[in-house]
């Protein structure tokens, strides 16, 4: 299996994971052009995407997702809470969604997927595992609370997307209106790297290779030490061998390879904000 995360963040959220017959997008939240420019970087042929699954319907996941399916005719999965909401937009009315139903597992292609019910301020959002013979990938983001399903769901994975929005002591400084910071921190808004660490501590295994951290806040938390702090945690519960590396909302992260073993650590070392 591969994934690899063509952007993350407030701005816009696309993943790409693909198998050995099957290549999908996890949502499509940044443009049309963004998002075939970004699959041209990893060698990927827009026309060779099978399918996109969107795991709830704000624009951040869902801004390029009518035009893909007008110039490309890509079929769109989504739950029934997600379609519902999308199809009262006027560019999405319409769309003939292929509607997937939360905790039951669908396949496309080759691949096994498993929506799992998230806590967020959205219609049904959903979180997804993604399996097949090659190995197991999970991706949870926009998650307020690591619930006991989230958990459940993102054990025994090889690689992981979780969410790492902020940093709790950069986002009570950061000049923001106080409602969005109680919204941000709510069981329905993001997870911080802290929350991120212990769920990740907790659930980590022998079988867990890589982790990316997404929806990092540009403001409220930096690469470095989002990445730091997971790590440092995975390290205490004796699991030092997994990497743990950022996204990015302005070009594309690391391609994780299943049949590739990478080097631990991670290459990036941006600076931490004073």
């Amino acid at each position: 299996m591969k994934i690899c995360v063509l952007a993350s963040g407030s701005a816009g959220n696309c993943i790409y994971v693909a198998s050995g017959k099957t290549r999908i997008l996890v949502d499509a939240g940044i443009s049309g052009r963004q998002t075939v420019r970004r699959l041209e970087e990893i060698g990927v042929s827009i026309e060779a995407i099978d399918a996109i699954c969107v795991s709830h319907e704000h624009d951040d996941h869902t801004g390029g997702v009518g035009i893909l399916y007008k110039r490309h005719q890509i079929p769109v999965y989504a739950n029934g809470g997600t379609a519902d909401a999308l199809s009262r937009r006027p560019r999405l009315q319409g769309l003939p969604w292929r509607v997937f139903t939360t905790g039951a597992p669908f396949s496309i292609g080759d691949l096994v997927i498993e929506p799992f019910s998230i806590p967020h301020d959205a219609y049904e959002p959903v979180g997804f595992t993604l399996h097949c013979e090659e190995g197991r990938i999970g991706i949870a983001l926009d998650v307020g609370t690591p619930t006991t399903l989230v958990r459940e769901r993102l054990r025994g994975c090889h690689a992981l997307v979780v969410e790492a929005n902020h940093d709790e002591h950069l986002l009570q400084e950061a000049p923001r209106p106080w409602a969005l910071k109680q919204r941000i921190r709510s069981r329905q808004g993001h997870l911080s790297n802290r929350m991120a660490a212990e769920m990740l501590a907790e659930i980590a295994s022998p079988a867990l290779q890589q982790v990316f951290l997404g929806h990092l806040s540009e403001d409220c938390n930096c690469p470095i030490l989002a990445v730091r702090t997971i790590s440092e945690a995975l390290a205490e519960s004796g699991h030092p061998h997994i990497r743990v590396c950022p996204t990015y909302p302005d070009r594309v992260a690391e391609v994780w390879d299943s049949s590739v073993r990478p080097p631990p650590g991670c290459t990036e070392n941006p600076p931490i904000p004073a």
